[in-house]
């Protein structure tokens, strides 16, 4: 018998979806634009950087509201280190590595007071406090390079802050692929998503 547990308020829900969709759609127009071939592009390019500036645009304000979310509501507590991070990191990895195929019970059970188990809270962490933040602030850079970039990087501003804008953007998008699998690892291969929408994670 599966029990549940509110762990995702509305607020939570409605960033994680926009969040999620502007993600996709700076992946596909960034893709688009650094990719395609001009006599056949997948998107158009003046309509692909006009989608993929105002997407970041959105995304960094989504961003700033996560960021006072977290600050004002109990939410931000599920994105603080605690003691013996490097050892519950290596058992949630054996887990995922062995365990998990053998039936063993997860060694991190999500709780109300612990909603990411240590690898997932290590990877969020790391996309939500780093990359995020280096992607909106590069791509900002880029947006305004008469304001900032030249002053930083001298002649080479450009082609250095567009390498980091980048390697930043392809961390996300393998960070989504990886997401997306592991969301399947549940009570049913859709009770997590399922959660995004209810705000109800079903556990066993």
């Amino acid at each position: 018998m599966s029990e549940k547990i509110y762990l995702y308020p509305v607020w939570v829900r409605f960033w994680h979806w926009s969040n999620a969709i502007l993600c996709l759609l700076l992946i596909f127009t960034g893709i688009s634009m650094q990719y395609s071939d001009p006599a056949y592009p997948m998107i158009r390019f003046d309509w692909a950087v006009y989608l993929h500036d105002i997407a970041g645009i959105l995304l960094a304000v989504s961003y700033l509201g996560f960021f006072i979310g977290n600050v004002l509501t109990p939410n931000g507590k599920h994105y603080i280190f605690r003691k013996g991070i490097v050892n519950n990191l290596i058992k949630q990895a054996k887990y995922y590595s062995f365990g998990i195929f053998k039936g063993e019970k997860p060694p991190f059970p999500i709780t109300e007071e612990s909603k990411f188990n240590p690898l997932q809270k290590f990877s969020y962490i790391v996309i939500m406090h780093l990359t995020i933040p280096l992607v909106a602030l590069s791509g900002l850079m880029l947006f305004f390079p008469e304001l900032m970039i030249f002053e930083i990087f001298g002649s080479k501003a450009l082609h250095i802050t567009d390498i980091i804008h980048v390697i930043m953007g392809f961390f996300i998008s393998v960070f989504l692929i990886v997401h997306i699998y592991f969301c399947t690892i549940g009570c049913t291969p859709t009770s997590n998503f399922k959660s995004m929408f209810t705000g109800f994670h079903e556990k066993h």
